[in-house]
């Protein structure tokens, strides 16, 4: 029997920003750029037609906080059609994820890299940008609707274009994932970590 195969599953959400708040998160954080808003939504029908519920959507944001403790929730510019960040293509990283009520709410800091300046000349010039998240994992129908499964696994937070046409990404989604692609970005500590966690939760149930 093969090793089982995840596909990869993108979101987007807009971020709000104008010329007025970069100018004033720049003044208040040594010329950074910090971004606030929401990263992603629970138990709401997205533009790809999937709903995340959200334990599932909890339980991998609770799974994130180790990469943003180790400084490694990066994102790219763009979206690749791979589960694995690569470093030459960051354009920012997160500082904070959480829950509140059906939203993840997040702060994201546009870094200096390449790829990061350019995010940084494109919400400086006003033009409309978005957050979209990068993970992989399965799907089930169920009353008409896609629903992302208890397999689904969080990659990062990527920064792209918001589609002229929901779902209209210019990238393989769907592509199958192993297992082993997934060892290339989570290392044993990060599994290790997403095992307490799930103790952690049965034991609270």
């Amino acid at each position: 029997m093969g090793e089982k195969k995840l596909s990869l599953l993108t979101e987007w959400m807009p971020l709000s920003y104008t010329k007025e708040t970069i100018s004033e998160s720049k003044s208040r954080n040594g010329g950074k750029i910090m971004l606030n808003g929401i990263l992603q939504r629970a138990n709401t029908l997205n533009q790809n037609g999937r709903v995340y519920p959200r334990e599932v959507l909890e339980r991998e944001v609770e799974n994130y906080q180790k990469l943003i403790r180790e400084n490694r929730a990066l994102g790219e510019c763009d979206h690749p059609d791979t589960s694995v960040v690569e470093l030459k293509n960051c354009s920012h990283i997160v500082r904070k994820a959480y829950m509140d009520g059906d939203d993840v709410y997040g702060t994201i800091e546009l870094l200096e890299t390449p790829s990061g300046k350019i995010m940084q000349a494109l919400v400086e010039a006003g033009v409309t940008a978005g957050i979209s998240s990068r993970g992989v994992g399965s799907v089930k129908e169920e009353k008409g609707q896609q629903i992302v499964q208890e397999d689904f696994q969080l990659i990062c937070f990527d920064m792209v274009s918001e589609p002229s046409t929901p779902g209209a990404f210019m990238m393989a989604e769907g592509k199958k994932i192993t297992q082993r692609d997934l060892r290339k970005f989570f290392n044993n500590s990060d599994r290790v970590d997403r095992i307490f966690n799930d103790i952690l939760s049965w034991e609270s149930e």
